[in-house]
């Protein structure tokens, strides 16, 4: 079985110097990946994400990731867009006593994931497959358990 074809685009509407490189991103969503897609993630400022999941989720607050199916491409890859909130990604890293580039990893993962289809809020049991296999991921890429105890409390959920 040949690897899935990834066309990334990063976009950068946030200053944080804590977002990753383009190449380390791609690797990241390619390890996610089962199929060909095209997707653009935004890093964006709290004022941005703040308005996207007002306007897309009803939900006034500022959230970690957000991310948008667009459907599938000619050819069968999937399309869709992410949004990830560089300053609230770098608050819940210092609350949940983690690496920013490790919650930076698993949003990516999370995001990716959503893109094809997985959905933690459908059913407690469709939460605990989804979180298995960002766990999966995540270790392939050389990152702890996401979900795993941390040092200090756990505050913010994904999405």
């Amino acid at each position: 079985m040949t690897a899935p074809r990834l066309r990334l685009t990063v976009q950068r509407a946030s200053r944080a110097r804590h977002i990753p490189a383009d190449a380390t991103l791609r690797r990241w969503a390619r390890a996610a990946l089962r199929h060909d897609a095209q997707v653009t993630i935004r890093y964006v400022a709290d004022r941005e994400a703040r308005g996207l999941n007002r306007d897309h989720r009803g939900r006034a607050y500022a959230t970690n990731v957000l991310t948008w199916i667009l459907g599938a491409l000619p050819g069968g890859a999937l399309a869709g867009d992410v949004a990830i909130c560089a300053p609230v990604v770098a608050r819940e890293a210092r609350e949940q006593g983690k690496a920013v580039e490790a919650h930076h990893a698993h949003l990516v993962v999370h995001a990716l994931l959503h893109l094809q289809g997985w959905d933690h809020e459908r059913s407690p049991a469709e939460a605990g497959r989804m979180e298995r296999r960002e766990r999966e991921i995540l270790r392939r890429l050389g990152f702890p358990d996401p979900y795993g105890p941390a040092p200090r409390s756990r505050t913010g959920a994904l999405c």
